[in-house]
């Protein structure tokens, strides 16, 4: 684990950027009925991998006009601190403790274990609402054909990655169109040919053509910038050997795994995975451009976030990138570089240019706030508490009594946030091993100084509360979390 050490510059602005973009609460605004929303979600980019919240080695120029344009939400926190349970997180309005898919559970020969015929998701909730529902990027909550196949769960159109897996490689054989493999010609056998991103942008681009008329929800879930770390010549050749020196990974280049999951090698990682937040960057501003030339982009609340922090698989050095910021952690890690995530959100002549937020929100916030949004009743008994009083400049924001997330690999993982204070314990199945760590985050935003024996009544209250923050799932066991009383 990087060793926690906290960057006093970036910090600072983090600190300040409330002051600095200004906030000014006011009277709720008038909502326009029925509002086109985008969702975009990168896969594994960090809080530092964007220019405008400090990343230094490039620029990320049209996902920073968005943040310019709109608002960023500064404690806003990803489902989990990987794939599967955190978009379940966001699909269910459901925590962890709750929510159906609770870890990255593999089925073969592809796909991963599914939602339940009985989950309720947003997408399904704005399809009854009579909006058009589209889905383009990498799915992960149900193999095709189950019941958590992306059809199945209120999608009209899904195009793109159905597997985890599989959206490991960006010259993929073949793409889901909702039921149909869409086989790439140009990547038979070793050609690399038809970039995967690039394939699906089109069909998302032409999804907001083909629903112009009418309100739509597109979900854009891109594997950008996720292991394997491929971009195209054009994007590679502005940054090579701009990093230097290089660090080389050596990959899977043929075999079984070979565009079936395994990583390929790359030998330029530092400038492809520049070239790749880049090639995503490219994409956002696509989207505007589309949204602005189709005349919708006024009547389109637009999302930007990450599904977690980042990566180190594949060759991605986020140390060397400082992708995690000011955070201490990374993918995998329930510590804030594992699940303080971007995001930032734009609706002109709603939410309010320029402005930001400190107010805490999580991923299974973003449905009922989308759902209010559009006027659509909530499911009972979820988790989320809509921000869309924040996102329109009211006063009249209810907060989170606390925020929970668990994660049951690597002996398993729990952490909860109640106002400033954090409890994160790891190997909690494993109890002589257990690690109980209290942070204030007012204070201690990297998590560099445990106080748990010097608040021994807050570390009881909060495993109180984190005790009777989740129910059982017999399909994702967590049987015997240890409770220190």
């Amino acid at each position: 684990m990087k060793k926690p050490v906290v960057n006093k510059i970036l910090l600072l602005n983090w600190g300040l950027l409330p002051i600095l973009l200004s906030c000014n609460t006011k009277a709720p605004v008038s909502v326009t009925p029925s509002p086109n929303i985008v969702y975009i979600m990168a896969d594994d980019l960090g809080y530092g991998d964007l220019s405008i919240l400090g990343q230094k080695h490039f620029q990320t120029p049209n996902i920073d006009q968005l943040a310019r344009e709109g608002m960023i939400f500064t404690q806003h926190y990803s489902g989990c601190t990987v794939c599967a349970p955190s978009r379940s997180s966001l699909m269910t309005g459901l925590h962890t403790g709750h929510t159906f898919i609770r870890g990255n559970k593999e089925i073969q020969p592809e796909g991963q274990h599914p939602l339940e015929a009985g989950a309720i998701t947003m997408a399904e909730l704005l399809k009854e609402a009579g909006y058009a529902t589209g889905a383009f990027g990498k799915w992960g909550l149900g193999f095709p054909g189950s019941e958590g196949d992306p059809n199945n769960q209120g999608f009209d159109e899904f195009y793109g990655y159905n597997c985890q897996r599989m959206g490991h490689n960006y010259y993929p054989y073949y793409l889901w169109h909702n039921q149909e493999k869409i086989f790439l010609a140009g990547n038979e056998g070793k050609k690399t040919e038809e970039y995967g991103p690039e394939v699906i942008h089109k069909q998302a681009l032409k999804f907001l053509e083909d629903n112009r008329s009418k309100p739509f929800f597109m979900y854009y879930p891109s594997i950008i910038p996720h292991a394997e770390l491929f971009a195209p010549e054009e994007y590679m050749a502005k940054y090579r050997g701009k990093y230097l020196p290089e660090k080389v990974y050596s990959g899977i280049d043929d075999g079984p795994d070979y565009k079936v999951g395994g990583y390929g090698s790359q030998p330029e990682s530092h400038a492809a995975f520049a070239a790749m937040v880049d090639y995503l960057d490219m994409q956002v501003g696509e989207i505007v451009a589309k949204l602005k030339e189709l005349g919708i982009y006024e009547n389109t609340l637009i999302i930007f976030t990450s599904d977690n922090g980042p990566h180190q698989e594949g060759g991605a050095d986020p140390d060397y990138f400082d992708s995690n910021g000011i955070f201490r952690g990374y993918k995998r890690d329930l510590y804030e570089g594992g699940i303080h995530v971007p995001m930032m959100a734009v609706w002109p002549g709603s939410i309010k240019a320029g402005s930001t937020s400190n107010h805490v929100s999580a991923f299974w916030d973003v449905m009922p706030t989308i759902t209010e949004l559009a006027g659509v009743k909530l499911p009972e008994n979820i988790d989320g508490i809509s921000f869309l009083p924040t996102l329109l400049g009211s006063k009249e924001q209810t907060n989170h009594e606390y925020l929970y997330w668990e994660f049951h690999e690597l002996g398993g993982r729990q952490a909860i946030r109640k106002n400033n204070w954090k409890l994160v314990r790891y190997n909690v199945l494993k109890a002589d091993k257990t690690t109980t760590e209290l942070y204030d985050l007012s204070t201690d935003i990297g998590e560099t100084n445990n106080v748990a024996a010097q608040h021994p009544e807050v570390v009881k209250e909060l495993l109180e509360l984190m005790a009777n923050a989740r129910t059982p799932s017999d399909i994702f066991t967590f049987d015997s979390p240890t409770v220190i009383k």
